[in-house]
């Protein structure tokens, strides 16, 4: 017997477990919004970036020599990563510096980043 929740129809019924989730399901956006986060640090660039924004407060000239790219390059990838709001911005005189966000998902991210260097930073 089949049964159809929101809108999916689960051919075998095995327990309730995965009819309790799919009732709870995020819509399609909010799975493509996480995705672009994924899709984001996915990038070795900008988790470079991220890694040495998610320990200190730094300036473009300085983010591009420590990870050894043009300015240009690393302004394009902090862009981006403020677009989605993992890092933010202050002016200080003509000096930009960036630092992770505040908020719950940059805070997360650095979690997860923090986690996943010390998993292989142990081998």
């Amino acid at each position: 017997m089949t049964k159809i929740i929101n809108g999916i129809e689960l051919p075998h019924k095995h327990h309730d477990a995965t009819e309790k989730l799919l009732q709870e399901r995020p819509d399609a956006e909010t799975f493509t919004d996480v995705s672009g986060v994924f899709a984001l640090i996915s990038d070795a660039t900008r988790l470079r970036i991220l890694w040495l924004l998610c320990h200190t407060e730094e300036c473009v000239i300085n983010i591009a020599a420590a990870t050894e790219m043009s300015s240009p390059a690393v302004s394009h990838h902090l862009r981006l990563l403020r677009q989605a709001g993992l890092i933010k911005s202050r002016k200080e005189g003509k000096e930009v510096y960036y630092t992770l966000a505040d908020s719950e998902e940059a805070q997360l991210v650095h979690t997860i980043i923090d986690a996943t260097f010390d998993m292989n930073c142990r081998k």
